[in-house]
């Protein structure tokens, strides 16, 4: 399945960069040098680096590397690469260059001895953060045709008027409903902005790919979007039988996608991938980090009961860490087989507090076989999990069940509210599945500020990089987003809500506990 996997991801992201730029045999074979580091023709590329003109095979830092996939240079550990492109370089005489310097506009002749001295046209010594490149008179001319071309390169899904965004929804089975309900809130959100006048020029087209309802399915889906459609990225896919394996398949094609709907995993671990609001490992740590401040280790065994998969177990086990961290003495794990809840509830009879990772139903069960033994430990829980059953715990539970949730009424504002609620009006969605619709809805927005900002020569880089430079981004809807370098989850922890059973309310406890990812 790997070899598999690999394979599919190296057609999508060959047949991507195919269509989006039509290249010679010399300008392709460039590119490889470009992108890659490698020769066509079979020879060795060499760099020389840092001061000491160490050498290492030029597939270890590309040009791509530091000027980007576009050309234009990207900040890397303090260093500004300089704008490459060939209009850049051929500017008029005395072109002023990053550094400060000036110097005539490059020819062939003059690239190549930058690119293999490190020196401009002016004479002037380049910053020696460059590597300088070995290499073969064929291959030099073949870079150069390459970059003659490169700002003509535009990444899959960017037309002049339009730009397409893929997201992969269930349309048969028990999820159909719920991938409606997504299908239909990115469809507003999208037509919100085309009728704002779309965004630099550009209308956004929304294409979707069926789910399907297993592996080999979604995959299909996938390809479909990228290989046929050619989408720019994507948003909000809801394809369980895909979390957990977006990083993998999206990396060797470099497309974005912001606003994964999954529930039984933790956080993106790609920098192409963005998630607006928290997902269960976040709001699990800001339960435990709620217990601790708030609960307080407490005498007696601790439980964290989860579902017996592997992924759960591994939640489970980040959970027991941070507990651990916080001072709290006897945290043990306990797994848990649907047809065999009489035995884990009896294991739970001694526990001071439960931490539940499961569903709704085995949730009540659980609760309701612990109040029949007179049994009242604190349960805690994530409210995407077993909200539906949360207010159905017997009384004895009255104001012991804690439940994580991502945003709560507070967060919202008058127009975050009125945008949301015209699309459900325009749509006839009511208020089924209101955690969904804001997590598709925010991902939305997040998609359009990151564009915005990314400016009119979009790229999948751009968009990557003014996410990762977004922060305090208010949706109206939820608390406020921030990214960066190493965060990929833009409101990392949850709210506390304490349940009253007696009420039938949820009542929300404090401030927003923020997490880090240390556990």
């Amino acid at each position: 399945m790997g070899k598999f996997i690999g394979l599919l991801c190296s057609l999508w992201l060959t047949s991507s960069l195919a269509v989006a730029l039509e290249l010679t045999e010399r300008e392709a074979a460039g590119q490889q040098l470009f992108t890659q580091g490698i020769s066509a023709g079979g020879g060795e590329v060499i760099a020389r680096v840092g001061a000491s003109g160490a050498q290492v095979p030029a597939a270890v830092v590309p040009c791509a590397n530091c000027h980007g996939a576009d050309g234009r240079g990207r900040p890397e550990g303090g260093v500004r690469p300089p704008d490459i492109t060939w209009r850049r370089l051929t500017m008029g005489f005395s072109t002023l260059a990053s550094n400060g310097r000036t110097h005539p506009a490059y020819t062939d002749a003059s690239l190549a001895r930058a690119v293999s001295e490190g020196i401009d046209p002016g004479g002037n010594k380049l910053d020696p953060a460059m590597p300088r490149f070995i290499m073969s008179m064929r291959d030099m001319t073949n870079l150069t045709a390459y970059l003659k071309r490169l700002e003509e390169q535009r990444d899959p899904g960017v037309q002049s008027d339009v730009l397409r965004i893929g997201t992969l929804l269930p349309q048969q089975g028990p999820l159909a409903e719920l991938g409606k309900v997504v299908g239909e809130v990115l469809e507003g959100a999208v037509n919100q902005v085309n009728q704002a006048g779309g965004i630099h020029g550009r209308q956004l087209q929304l294409l979707v790919a069926d789910a399907g309802s297993d592996r080999q399915s979604a995959e299909r889906g996938l390809r479909s979007l990228l290989e046929d459609d050619q989408v720019f990225a994507l948003l909000s896919p809801l394809a369980p039988a895909l979390d957990g394996h977006y990083a993998e398949l999206l990396e060797p094609t470099g497309v974005p996608l912001i606003g994964p709907l999954e529930l039984k995993t933790e956080g993106p671990k790609s920098r192409l991938i963005f998630a607006p609001l928290p997902g269960v490992v976040e709001q699990l740590q800001a339960l435990g980090k709620f217990a601790s401040q708030s609960l307080s280790p407490a005498p007696g065994t601790v439980l964290i009961v989860y579902e017996q998969q592997a992924s759960q177990q591994q939640l489970a086990q980040r959970l027991q860490q941070r507990l651990q961290h916080d001072g709290w003495p006897n945290v043990q794990l306990q797994a848990y087989q649907t047809e065999r809840l009489s035995d884990t509830a009896a294991q739970l009879a001694d526990a001071s507090t439960v931490f539940f990772l499961g569903l709704s139903n085995t949730f009540s069960e659980l609760s309701a076989r612990l109040n029949q033994a007179e049994r009242h430990p604190y349960l805690l829980a994530v409210s995407a999990q077993v909200a539906g059953g949360a207010l159905g715990v017997a009384e004895g539970f009255n104001q012991r069940v804690f439940l994580a949730y991502p945003f709560v009424p507070s967060d919202w504002t008058p127009e975050g509210l009125k945008a949301l609620e015209e699309i459900r009006e325009k749509s006839g969605l009511g208020n089924q599945h209101g955690a969904l619709q804001v997590s598709a809805y925010c991902a939305a927005l997040l998609l359009s500020e990151g564009l915005k900002r990314a400016g009119r020569d979009a790229s999948r880089e751009k968009l990557v990089s003014a996410l990762e430079n977004l922060h305090n981004f208010r949706t109206g809807l939820t608390p406020q987003l921030s990214f960066g370098p190493g965060q990929r989850v833009g409101a990392s922890g949850a709210h506390i809500v304490m349940v009253d059973s007696q009420a039938q309310r949820f009542q929300a406890l404090g401030h927003y506990i923020s997490v880090d990812s240390d556990f």
